[in-house]
C-alpha cells in the first residue's frame, strides 16, 4: 500500500485563526487611531476658536502624542504577528511538494522525492602548473 503526506489540517486551521487574530487587531487599532485623530483635530478647532487654552492645547498634544505611539506600537506588533503566520502557512505549504508515482503493469513505481538535476554543473579540476 502506498502511502503519501497528507497536509496537517489543524495546524493549518490555527494559522489561519493566527493570521485573521493579527489582521483583526490592526484594523481595530487603525480605527482607534483614526478617532483620535479625529478627536484631537476637534480639539484644535476648540483652541482656534478661542473655546480651550493654549496649555490645555499642549496638555491635549501630549496626551495625543503618547496614544499614537502606543497605537503605532500594536500595529506594528500585530504586524509581526501576522507576517510570521504567513510564513508558517507558506513553509508549511512548500513542504507538500508532489512526490513522483507511476503505475504500471507490475505496480505502483515511484516514491522517491525528485531529485533537482545537476544540469549546468561544470566539474573544477585542478590547473597545470608550468
Amino acid at each position: 500500500m502506498v502511502h503519501i503526506n497528507v497536509m496537517n489540517e489543524s495546524f493549518i486551521a490555527k494559522i489561519l485563526k493566527d493570521f485573521n487574530v493579527a489582521g483583526e487587531l490592526i484594523r481595530a487599532r487603525q480605527e482607534e487611531k483614526q478617532g483620535l485623530l479625529d478627536e484631537f483635530d476637534a480639539e484644535c478647532k476648540r483652541f482656534f476658536f478661542g473655546k480651550i487654552s493654549e496649555k490645555a492645547l499642549a496638555s491635549s498634544v501630549k496626551k495625543t502624542n503618547k496614544e499614537l505611539q502606543r497605537l503605532d506600537k500594536g500595529i506594528r506588533e500585530n504586524m509581526a504577528r501576522s507576517r510570521g503566520a504567513g510564513d508558517r502557512a507558506l513553509k508549511l505549504v512548500s513542504a507538500q511538494a508532489p512526490v513522483g508515482f507511476r503505475a504500471t503493469l507490475s505496480g505502483i513505481s515511484g516514491g522517491k522525492k525528485m531529485k533537482k538535476s545537476a544540469k549546468g554543473k561544470k566539474k573544477k579540476t585542478a590547473s597545470k602548473k608550468k
